[in-house]
């Protein structure tokens, strides 16, 4: 499976929640998760996808730190179906920030 599929099914599932998916680029600034999805009633989160079973650098395991420290909702390491489920699950349950 390749990170691209895993990122459509993000994408779609988000959008099917009534949801936005949106891509995340920072020119200048790297290690930024790949989407941030925002929700109704403005929950947002950000989603770093990989393809199955890899992880993330060193530089991105330290701005997403930073951004849980900020009170950020961060899903690491989205690499499968399963963990997109669990996005969803997120973005489904309207709670926790």
């Amino acid at each position: 499976m390749l990170e691209r599929d895993i990122e459509a099914h993000l994408r779609e599932g988000v959008k099917h929640l009534g949801g936005w998916c949106l891509k995340f680029v920072t020119p200048g600034f790297t290690g930024v998760p790949d989407r941030i999805v925002i929700m109704p009633g403005g929950r947002i989160a950000f989603v770093e996808l990989k393809r199955p079973g890899q992880r993330e650098r060193q530089r991105q395991a330290f701005v997403q730190a930073r951004l849980r420290k900020m009170g950020c909702k961060v899903f690491s390491a989205v690499d499968g179906m399963d963990r997109v489920a669990g996005v969803l699950a997120w973005c489904e349950k309207g709670g926790d920030q």
